[in-house]
Order: C-alpha cells, then structure tokens, then sequence
C-alpha cells in the first residue's frame, strides 16, 4: 500500500521503492530513526539516493510506508473483536492478543513511527487516521450489543469507541518503550478495561483463548 506521504504514484511491481522499504526495514531493525543515514540505505536498497527521495520526501515519510505494510493484519485484528466468534471476553482478548502480537513482531517500526510522529504533523495525521478508521465498526458493536441486551446503555458508543482506541495506543505504546508491567500483565489490564467499559463485567481466566 502507498503511503500519503509518497512523493510519487507507486506502480504494480515498482521493485525500487519496495527496495528501499526493506532496507529501511532492516535498518531499523539494528538501530533508532534518528541514526538513519539516506544514503547507505539506499545503497543497501540497490538504488541512488536520489532514487529514495523520487518517492519519499523524507525518512520520515518512508517510516510512514512502512507501518502502512501493517494495514492487513491490524484490519484482521478489529474484525477478531467485531465479526468473532465467542463470548465478549474471548473476543476482546483475541483482539488484544492479536494487537499486542503485532506490536512485538513490528515492535522496530512502532519504536521508529513513535520517534517520527512527535516531530511530523504529517506523520501523525497518519497514525491518527488509522486508529480512528476503526471507530465506527467499534462503535456499532457497542450499540448491536446494547440493543441485543448484553452492553448496558452508558456514554455515546463513538465517544467510547474513540476513547477506547486512545486507550490502546497507549498500551502499544508502553509495550513498545517499556515500563514496570509485562505484556502478559497489560493485556489482562486492558482486557479488563475493555470488558468493563463495554459490557460492565469482569474477566475470568476461563473465558480466555
């Protein structure tokens, strides 16, 4: 998928830049955004270093394309928590599993967009633009589950569907610098969070997957 940052239209079997974003991959696999040097990328990719900036304005820019080769599998973990099979708590945890999955097998390019975002408006509208693509399939969970009686009413489903993705961007990102809590331990915490704020339950180890 093309990044909105691209500086020019990618084409079916465009090897060159798809080159350069697995250089880029591997680069940031070793080392931080901030050491990135355009030009031994480039070479590493096979191409000129003009050849990186006929597609990306900046690395920043390339780190964007990146993450945007995650799209698939973030969509396949909504549609856990949304079309699943099972029980709120089981479909909230594969949610979060699958999440945190992501997370910790990207966890270079989530440690390198994290980097890039505090710096680039354009960057961050991308990140912020994905997470809220999902705040309408969320929240028309919350009000089928309302109206099928198994949610209480409570606070507007878009808001809480808003918040609940803010909520998990937090976590993402926590697992990807680090802290006091493991993922194992923040994946029950959000699972806990989630479940509550949805459905006002508690989890149970027998519910899990």
């Amino acid at each position: 998928m093309r990044s909105a940052t691209d500086r020019r239209p990618a084409h079916r079997g465009d090897l060159r830049r798809d080159a350069i974003l697995d250089a880029l991959d591997r680069w940031l696999q070793q080392s931080g955004v901030d050491t990135v040097n355009i030009a031994e990328v480039a070479q590493q990719a096979g191409v000129t270093r003009s050849a990186f900036y006929f597609y990306f304005e900046n690395k920043a820019a390339a780190v964007a394309a990146l993450m945007e080769r995650m799209l698939d599998e973030t969509y396949a973990v909504n549609r856990a928590l949304v079309t699943g099979s099972g029980s709120p708590p089981v479909r909230v945890h594969a949610m979060l599993s699958g999440l945190f999955g992501m997370c910790e097998r990207h966890r270079h390019l989530f440690r390198a967009m994290l980097e890039v975002r505090g710096s680039s408006p354009t960057v961050r509208s991308i990140w912020d633009d994905a997470r809220e693509s999902f705040v309408d399939s969320i929240a028309d969970l919350i009000r089928a589950e309302r109206s099928a009686g198994l949610a209480p009413g409570g606070v507007d489903p878009a808001v809480l569907a808003s918040v609940l993705l803010e909520f998990n961007d937090r976590m993402l990102e926590r697992l990807t610098v680090g802290g006091p809590l493991d993922a194992e331990q923040l994946r029950q915490g959000a699972a806990a969070v989630w479940l509550s704020s949805i459905y006002g339950i508690t989890d149970s180890e027998e519910h899990r997957p």
